[in-house]
């Protein structure tokens, strides 16, 4: 009985240790980041961090947070574990997004004012090229194989596909209206764009850099008007994927082998970005206008928390 007890104890420490993380959020009207414990469900603290704090990721090594900060003009490198703040980069003017390659050693930033993308070589902390490309370029990705970094422009409604290496844009992709995020799938076959207008996502085979399939949503009792796909993302086994719908206040669950949309999840109201847990157990979702955070059961597919986390959350990342 005492050895039964004590290797059930032994699991329960294992599970929670595997389960550890430590949630985010940007907040765009506090001027300021939110620290969130998800596993006991609550706020831990609120730091000042700059003016219209918005883009935000961790680096490959979850060891350094980058925070765009669109009035200052610049993207925060910050100490991942005691936010302190370690550099500044120069993103250009109004920066709101920005992608990271999976070395870790470039940043590429979204300057919707300029319609231009910004290369920042993250060892020397400098710009080295600005890249032209359409009008309004808001979501950013690089490809697994750190080949490609496509940009969307949400004026121009295209996807620009660029050379990583040359900087040189190799491709353009004409999308439905205002495409607002974008994601690659992990074996990077596939880029998932979403159009806020149409109310639409695409899925754009890479290798033909062609349109494969549209999926279209319609949430009973809810104008399709309110329908606006932003935040979109797809697991690694590019088995379900999860769709923010914005005022519609529901994150739409697709089958990522189907195209079919299995279910609607209630949310926050204006729900935004999403973020996976490390494992890949739980999806963040950041929910503008009623001030909170979402949890989401992965397993089951159910709502299972709601966090108020202070005014206007806008981007979530998430640490092991």
């Amino acid at each position: 009985m005492i050895v039964r007890t004590l290797i059930s104890t032994a699991l329960l420490i294992q599970s929670l240790a595997v389960s550890a993380e430590t949630v985010f959020v940007s907040l765009e009207k506090d001027n300021a980041i939110a620290v969130v414990d998800p596993i006991a469900g609550k706020l831990i603290k609120t730091v000042p961090i700059g003016q219209r704090p918005r883009g935000i990721q961790l680096s490959p090594d979850a060891q350094t947070l980058y925070v765009a900060t669109s009035d200052d003009d610049t993207v925060l490198v910050l100490d991942a574990n005691t936010l302190a703040e370690k550099a500044r980069l120069p993103s250009g003017e109004d920066p709101e997004t920005f992608a990271l390659n999976s070395l870790g050693t470039r940043m590429y930033v979204s300057n919707e004012d300029d319609n231009q993308v910004t290369v920042i070589d993250l060892q020397t902390k400098q710009a080295i090229q600005a890249i032209a490309v359409g009008v309004e370029p808001e979501g950013i990705a690089v490809s697994p194989d750190n080949q490609w970094i496509v940009s969307a422009s949400e004026t121009t409604n295209m996807v620009h596909w660029i050379d990583a290496k040359t900087h040189e844009i190799k491709a353009n992709t004409l999308v439905d209206p205002r495409p607002r995020a974008l994601s690659f799938t992990a074996d990077g076959q596939q880029l998932w764009v979403t159009s806020e207008i149409d109310g639409t996502l695409m899925i754009i085979d890479v290798a033909t850099k062609e349109i494969s399939q549209r999926v279209h949503f319609a949430v009973p009792g809810v104008g399709k008007e309110k329908i606006q796909p932003v935040g979109v993302v797809v697991d690694n086994k590019r088995q379900w994927a999860y769709v923010a719908l914005g005022p519609a206040n529901r994150v739409a669950v697709v089958n990522a082998q189907s195209y079919a949309v299995e279910k609607y999840l209630l949310v926050g109201a204006r729900v935004w970005n999403l973020a996976f847990s490390p494992e890949q157990q739980r999806l963040y979702t950041t929910n503008g206008v009623s001030h909170d955070i979402s949890i989401i059961d992965l397993a089951e597919h159910k709502v299972t928390k709601s966090i108020a986390v202070g005014r206007y959350p806008w981007g979530v990342a998430v640490k092991p």
